[in-house]
């Protein structure tokens, strides 16, 4: 058995010092072909296949941010990525599932609870999409994929009044609970916006944590941050965000505009 040396002691004194990584987990939302995508939040099923691959070949495994955050607590998050797909598009059912069942994968899907069956009404510039309705996600749950809120309408909690921040976080919880028969677990934060009240008011909804995408200071399970994956997301620019992930929390310059922080530039 060979002794410790001095450099690996001081190696292990840094590590314990630096702050520990947030888990990682990525961020998805339409999975189809378009041609018209000014939001850049479309994946095609070729180049979303090509990633979950991506991700097999390195040894990961790509689980719901319940999965996650169980595994992290236990010790057991290795080689795990959360995966998740915000808005709750109908696409998922048809062009994400099968390929995540494929793969062994699971995934958390944030759905709007006040436009289930409806469309994308709040992205004034992107083509309209349909929205997945209550049958569909009773067939995501049964599926093995866990389905978190994303609010009611896509309203960002940082502009919205007490009332409608109560409302936002506490009823589209209800509702959700409803329909897939257990409590959900997840709340995703409209537009990535996110400051102290709003985490406030998720945490006090009863729900288990929350997703942003760069929460800044903001740190903790109420606070996640993930990393937007798109279209243009070949290997080595994954390799790159996964290197980088536990460095950024502020806003990647290359962030499409959908997702400036409220009253802010891009970083």
């Amino acid at each position: 058995m060979s002794a410790v040396t001095a450099p690996d002691r001081a190696r292990a004194r840094i590590r314990r010092l630096l702050p520990t990584p947030p888990p990682w987990v990525a961020m998805y939302h339409s999975i189809t072909d378009a041609a018209d995508d000014p939001y850049q939040v479309t994946v095609s099923p070729v180049r979303f296949a090509r990633q979950l691959h991506w991700l097999g070949d390195r040894g990961l495994r790509g689980v719901s941010v319940r999965e996650l955050l169980d595994a992290t607590a236990a010790g057991r998050a290795r080689g795990l990525v959360g995966l998740t797909f915000d808005d709750g598009y109908a696409d998922f059912l048809e062009s994400a599932l099968p390929l995540l069942r494929r793969h062994g994968f699971t995934a958390t899907v944030f759905v709007l609870a006040g436009r289930l069956g409806g469309d994308n009404a709040w992205d004034e510039r992107g083509p309209r999409k349909p929205l997945l309705t209550e049958d569909d996600i009773a067939r995501i749950v049964e599926a093995g994929m866990e389905v978190g809120s994303h609010g009611l309408l896509h309203t960002s909690l940082v502009t919205a009044d007490d009332a409608t921040l109560a409302e936002d976080t506490r009823r589209s919880r209800a509702l959700l609970s409803e329909i897939t028969g257990t409590a959900t677990a997840g709340y995703c934060y409209p537009y990535g916006d996110i400051d102290a009240r709003a985490v406030r008011a998720v945490r006090e909804a009863g729900y288990r944590y929350g997703c942003a995408i760069s929460p800044g200071a903001l740190t903790g399970a109420y606070a996640l941050p993930r990393i937007h994956i798109g279209e243009r997301d070949t290997p080595w620019r994954l390799t790159a965000k996964r290197a980088l992930h536990a460095l950024r929390r502020r806003r990647p310059a290359d962030l499409p505009e959908r997702f400036r922080p409220v009253g802010a530039a891009l970083s």
